[in-house]
Parts: C-alpha cells; sequence; structure tokens
C-alpha cells in the first residue's frame, strides 16, 4: 500500500489561490506583450533565489550553495549560477533616476501658488516671475533647464503649450503617460511591485503594518463605476493637494540627518470588470425532430 500524501493545509491552499490571481494578469501580460515563458522562468529563478539568499544572510559560503538549494528545490549547479548572475547583476545596478516630470507634474497639481479657487492647476506664462511654469520647474531642480522639463511634458502629452499667449496648461489630471509604454511599465513595476511589498510584509509580520486598505462593491453598473471613479479622482486631487507639500517640507527637514534613507509610496488603485462578461454564455441546444 502507498502512502497518501499529506493533504495541504488551509494556508498553502490559500497562498496557492493568491499566487494565482497575482501570476494570471503577469501571465497575460508577458503574452500580449511577446514575452516568452523562459525569460519569466529566468526572472522568477533568480528571484527565488535572491530570497533565499536574503532569508540566510549569515550561512557559510561553503554551505550557502546547498541550503538555497534545498530553500528553493533548484538543483545545486543552477543556484551557483544564479548566484553568479545576483552578485553581477548587483554589482552594475544603478540607484533608478527621479522622474523630474512626474514631480514637476505633483507640484503643479498641489502647491496652492499653481492653482486656481477651484483647486485646479492654473494655465502659467512659460516665463518669468512666480507663478510661471519657469518658477515651477526651477523650484523641482535646476540641473535641468525648464525648457528641456516642458519638452518632456509635451511628449508624455500631459501639458499643452498655446504659442499665441506663451502659456502652458495641464492637459490631464492624472499622471498616466499617454503613449509612452515604457514609463507606463516602469510605472507598473514600481507602483505593483511596492504595492506587493507591503502586503507580503504585513502576512509575513515583519513587525511593521504597511497602510493596506480597500473598499469592494458588486451588482453596480457600469453608470455608477463611471460616477464613482469621479469621486474617486476629486478625492485624490484633494489628497494630493494636502500630502505633497507636507511631504516635500519633511524631505527638506530631514535632508541634515543621517536617517533619511526611507522612501515612501502612497497610492490609490481601482479595478472594475463586467463579471456578466467573464462567464461565456450558455451553448444553445440544438433542437431535435420528433
Amino acid at each position: 500500500m502507498t502512502a497518501r500524501a499529506p493533504a495541504p493545509s488551509d494556508e498553502q491552499e490559500a497562498l496557492l489561490a493568491a499566487l494565482r490571481r497575482v501570476a494570471e494578469p503577469l501571465a497575460t501580460l508577458a503574452v500580449q506583450r511577446g514575452l516568452p515563458y523562459a525569460t519569466v522562468d529566468e526572472l522568477l529563478r533568480r528571484a527565488f533565489v535572491g530570497a533565499a539568499d536574503a532569508a540566510h544572510p549569515d550561512m557559510l559560503p561553503h554551505r550557502k550553495v546547498s541550503r538555497l538549494a534545498t530553500a528553493t528545490g533548484i538543483n545545486r549547479r543552477e543556484v551557483s549560477r544564479l548566484l553568479g548572475v545576483l552578485r553581477d547583476a548587483k554589482a552594475s545596478q544603478q540607484l533608478p533616476r527621479r522622474s523630474l516630470a512626474s514631480e514637476v507634474f505633483a507640484h503643479w497639481m498641489s502647491d496652492a501658488r499653481y492653482r486656481d479657487r477651484r483647486g485646479e492647476p492654473k494655465a502659467l506664462r512659460r516665463q518669468g516671475r512666480a507663478p510661471s511654469f519657469e518658477s515651477l520647474a526651477q523650484e523641482i531642480t535646476r540641473d535641468v533647464h525648464p525648457r528641456s522639463l516642458l519638452d518632456e511634458l509635451l511628449r508624455l502629452k500631459l501639458a499643452q503649450l498655446n504659442d499665441e499667449n506663451d502659456t502652458v496648461a495641464l492637459v490631464r489630471d492624472a499622471f498616466v503617460p499617454s503613449g509612452d509604454r515604457v514609463r507606463m511599465l516602469q510605472f507598473l513595476g514600481h507602483n505593483v511591485g511596492d504595492h506587493l511589498s507591503g502586503a507580503v510584509a504585513n502576512v509575513l509580520g515583519d513587525g511593521r503594518r504597511h497602510f493596506e486598505q480597500a473598499i469592494y462593491a458588486e451588482g453596480l453598473s457600469e453608470a455608477s463605476v463611471q460616477e464613482v471613479w469621479q469621486h474617486i479622482g476629486e478625492l485624490w486631487k484633494g489628497l494630493l493637494a494636502a500630502l505633497v507639500p507636507a511631504l516635500e517640507g519633511k524631505v527638506e527637514r530631514d535632508k541634515p540627518h543621517e536617517g533619511a534613507t526611507h522612501r515612501l509610496r502612497l497610492g490609490v488603485y481601482t479595478f472594475d470588470e463586467n463579471t456578466a462578461a467573464a462567464v461565456p454564455p450558455a451553448r444553445p441546444r440544438r433542437s431535435r425532430k420528433q
């Protein structure tokens, strides 16, 4: 008689269900963008070995490969190769460049000097004393010319230049670059990566609680969803107006301190789908003649 494998625990079942929910949209993105499974498999192997390595920081070098192979289920030769790949990648890794365009956008959306009485971003003179686009850009950085920052916002279709009166206006109310797939993918990686990292840290219980809340509703019409979207947009504008200046002030205050090494990302997300469309319609039965 062969022994039956132990039944997976409720926690393992919940973990697998959660991983399926995460993996399915990633697979959809990879397939739709022509990324083959072998490439994703290599990334996943590196991530597994990197996570196992981080979990055993004090492991003696001569025991590390065997321990990581046991922890990940990847054979020792492959673990050795992946450790070398990770070391090379870490040595050549550079800090991500600041997105100056996004900082200009956020400052324009949140600073009262650059908003009208209704809280909407003003159309600004391109040059001159504040409030102007030139003064706005120089408050973010003096290392890049304001015209270069303006050209980037124009390229991303986030701003519009009126040549007749030489003014600049925002044309979008959320920083989602239109037609810039590279930047959108960067946003996906940063936003979803940090969100998932916070959620995982909450589950593993590392002693910190990352803020993660959501509201769920079903049985809505398309019109109701659009109304909620509009409401969320207005709330987000208020949140930007309150938090961006506060965060900028804290960054300036903390600059002289050695402990100013933390970063913070705050986001709001929505997702809606037509659940009726997700269920395939029943196939009609063929009538049979008697």
